[in-house]
C-alpha cells in the first residue's frame, strides 16, 4: 500500500457592506475587519471544491 497526500482547498464567499468614499478605501475597510474579525465567512457557504495529490499542480474540481 503507498501512501499519498491528498490536498482539499474551498473556497467561500460572502457579501459584506462596506460604507466609504470610494472603491480603494471599501477594499482598505473590508481587509482590516477581515483581519480583525469582524467579517467571518462560515465553512457552510462552499462556492467552489478541488483537489490535488501528492503536491501536483493538477487540481481536480469535485
Amino acid at each position: 500500500m503507498n501512501k499519498h497526500i491528498v490536498t482539499i482547498e474551498e473556497h467561500v464567499a460572502k457579501d459584506f457592506v462596506v460604507y466609504a468614499e470610494s472603491a480603494e478605501e471599501a477594499l482598505k475597510i473590508a481587509e482590516k475587519k477581515y483581519k480583525d474579525c469582524e467579517f467571518v465567512l462560515e465553512p457552510g457557504e462552499v462556492q467552489d471544491r478541488q483537489m490535488s495529490i501528492d503536491g501536483s499542480d493538477n487540481w481536480i474540481k469535485f
